[in-house]
This record gives C-alpha cells, structure tokens and sequence, in this order.
C-alpha cells in the first residue's frame, strides 16, 4: 500500500529547492529567503507554483453559470436570488463568502518543531496547511454556523478566535502543524517532508483522537470525531471506498466515550481517481458534492503544490492557496483588536478541474444524526447516477454482497449500487 501511494509523493513541495532531512542544517536557501525578504521568497514560490498548477487563473470564469461553494449555491444567472437580496447582488455575496472562509498558508517564525531546526514550512507544508483549512472550516461550521460571515466593521466574535487559536503555530495550539507532524509520524509525517491526502487524513483522525483521550468530552477543543471512509477491511477488494453506517455510529460513540450514540462528524474520504491525471468521468461527481450541504471541499492539487478546493463553477475549481509566505500571528480570544486579515483571502482563484492530480481527499461535516442521514441519501443518488464510476459508496453494514458490494443505506433509496464495475482506474489506498 505503501509503494502504491508513494507513485504520488514527491519528497518536497514543488518550492523546494532542495532534498534536507529534519534534523540537518539550520537554514537552507528557502530560510534565508523568508527570513530576509519574505515578498520575494512568496513571489519565488509562486513562480514555481504556476509551473506546476500552470499561471495562476484568477477572478470569475463566468458571469453566467451557477457557482457551488461548500453547499452554498450562487445562481448569478438568475440575478440576485431571494436568498441573497440583503447582500447585495449575488456576485458581491458569493465574493464575501469566499473571503470569509479559512486561509491558512506557510508561515515563518515559530517554536521549532520537535527536535529539529525548523522554524518555517515554506516549501514542504503546502498539505498540512491544506488540511488545517478543510479542518478550520469545519470547526466554523459547528461553532459559528455555515451563514457565518466575516465583517471588518465589527469586533470578532469570540468563537471566532477560539477557532484560530487552535490552528497557531505551537506545540500549544492544539490543531498546529507541530501536534499534526508529531500525530502522523506513523503515517510518515515529518518536517521536512511532502505527504499525500491519505497521510493527513489519517494523521487528523490521530491528532483528533489523541485530543480526545487528553480531556473531558465538555471541555474539548474539538466536539466532533473524525472518521475515515476507505476501501473493505481486509483492503483486497478494490473498488469505491464504502461508507458503512454502522462504522458511523461506532466511531461517535467510541468519541463520545459512550454518553451518545451520535456526535457530529468529519468524513475524510482519500481517492485516487486515475493513474497520472482524474478520469474524467469522475469529474461530474466531484462537482456534485459541492451542492451537498454538508460539503467541505477537496484537498488536491498536483504532486508538490497542494490547495483545499472550495468550490466550483462548470469545470473550473476555486481554491484557496496556501503558498504566501506570512509571519506567525498569534490569535486568542483575549486580543480581541488582533488582525486576522492574513487568514483570509479576497483573490479569486481557480483551476481546470481537469488538471488535478488524482490523489486526493473529500471532507464532509455532518452536524447531527438527521444531517448524516440527508448526506447518505445525496451521496447514495449521486453514486447511482455516475455510470458505474462512483467516488465511493453507502452501505448499513458490511454483511451483505460480496466483492465489495454491499447492500445500500436503509436511509437511502432501495436501488442497489453496484461497485463492481470499471474499477480499471482505482487504486488501492
């Protein structure tokens, strides 16, 4: 499973200019850069960028056609929709939605991580900071509610600032990169290093566990468990992962240490989706799961130049980039008149669907057991609509079917979803 995976790995983000270890030299040429002129090292990183993800693509494809962000429909077509009318017209809420979600990107200056030298991410921490915002916007979600909006004019909500705080750049930051690597080290996590999506998927769902296990239920940082949906459990069948209902349940309960038998929920759902580039007959489906409510976007990009995907419109991909080179802010509740400006982003950016790697990761978050069930039910449609070409499928229990196929949701539609074809292009995760 391990060499299979590695086929997408480079050792570096596509930045990098050259291979260290973690717990060599002090300061390679990136750290000179950032340390001595941090807009020149951000312009370096994003020249190397455009030659992976090609020139950076930046405003809005069309003025015409329906946008999807995380659930969130922007049907500027239509003029300004009924929903939308007290923000003006539909572009103008669609950009303030846009710049309100979570940006996290490299920074410099902070506690070195564990026993190494490192003080910055600049040119390998591209995914970790990927997945930091996927995992943010989660948090914001349960916390704030998905019509949060971020506005200058008004003093941040505490909430608000809670939420960075757990993301700073230290060992005390329960969400910092630093507890992230030290979590996934099994997983092949290390500073230094370029990990794929099944990596820091799982990595989270050890950090999030570990988090757990430290305090009470009441006072956790993080009221919601993580769960991976993968392939079968002796992992020789091949095919769409299968989302197992009952799998669900016993992670929320195992999270809630028997108290409820239903916690809200982050769904990580690593994919391989082709051999050097995503089949296309995949991409309709991925489109798709922006419109669900519970969507969280795609962590992807290509070998060495991760983005978390926010949205979509036809088969272009908005994205927030975690390439600028910042300084570390520090973030509580208690500054209040702190400026949070550089976790947020106001330039439009996107990416032919197309161009993807295939190596990548869908997040969802289900609030409650009701949301959970209405996220079976779309992701059930959505797999019996895709030709025989499913991200991945929803079974009740692993007791039925065989060579994978399991018997769909009780919650979903009675049509069997059959797995078992075109499974050329699947990769074992």
């Amino acid at each position: 499973m391990k060499a299979m995976c590695d086929r997408f790995l480079p050792s570096k983000c596509s930045s990098s200019t050259a291979d260290e270890k973690s717990d060599k030299s002090p300061l390679n040429g990136w750290t000179v850069i950032v340390n001595t002129a941090s807009s020149m090292a951000s312009g370096a990183i994003r020249r190397f960028q455009d030659r992976v993800l090609g020139p950076s693509r930046t405003g809005i494809p069309s003025t015409t056609s329906e946008i999807c962000l995380l659930g969130v429909s922007y049907k500027i077509s239509e003029g300004e929709s009924s929903e939308e009318a007290d923000a003006g017209c539909v572009l103008d809420a669609f950009r303030q939605d846009f710049s309100s979600l979570i940006l996290m990107t490299y920074r410099r200056g902070f506690e070195p991580i564990g026993d190494t030298t490192y003080t910055s991410d600049v040119g390998w921490g591209c995914m970790l900071r990927s997945s930091q915002m996927l995992f943010a916007q989660a948090l914001m979600i349960q916390r704030l509610g998905r019509s949060w909006r971020r506005k200058d004019s008004e003093r941040p909500e505490e909430e608000y600032l809670e939420s960075l705080e757990l993301f700073g750049d230290s060992e005390a930051s329960a969400f910092s990169i630093h507890n992230l690597i030290l979590a996934g080290e099994s997983y092949g996590l290390a500073a230094g290093s370029w990990v794929g999506p099944y990596a820091v998927c799982r990595s989270w769902e050890s950090l999030t566990r570990k988090k757990r296990e430290e305090t009470d239920v009441k006072d956790h940082s993080c009221s919601m468990a993580v769960h991976i949906v993968s392939g079968s459990e002796d992992g020789e069948r091949g095919g769409a992962p299968i989302l197992c209902i009952e799998d669900v349940n016993k992670t929320c309960l195992e999270y809630s240490e028997g108290e409820t038998e239903w916690t809200s929920v982050l769904l990580l759902v690593p994919l391989v989706l082709g051999l050097d580039k995503v089949n296309p007959r995949y991409i309709p489906s991925l489109i798709a799961t922006f419109s669900f409510p519970q969507s969280l976007g795609i962590l992807g990009g290509k070998p060495g130049a991760s983005t978390y995907i926010v949205g979509v419109q036809e088969d272009k991909g908005f994205y927030l980039d975690p390439h600028d080179v910042q300084q570390v802010v520090t973030v509580n509740k208690e500054t209040q008149d702190v400026d949070t400006s550089s976790y947020h982003c106001n330039t439009l950016r996107y990416v032919p669907l197309e161009s993807l790697d295939p190596s990548l990761a869908l997040g969802f978050y289900c609030r409650d057991k009701d949301d959970f069930d209405d996220f079976c039910i779309r992701a059930t449609k959505l797999a019996g609509e895709s030709n025989g070409a499913p991200l991945f499928t929803v079974t009740q229990s692993h007791r039925a079917g065989d060579l994978g196929i399991a018997e769909t949701s009780s919650v979903a539609s009675s049509a069997e979803i059959s797995g078992g074809e075109h499974e050329d292009d699947w990769q074992l995760l």
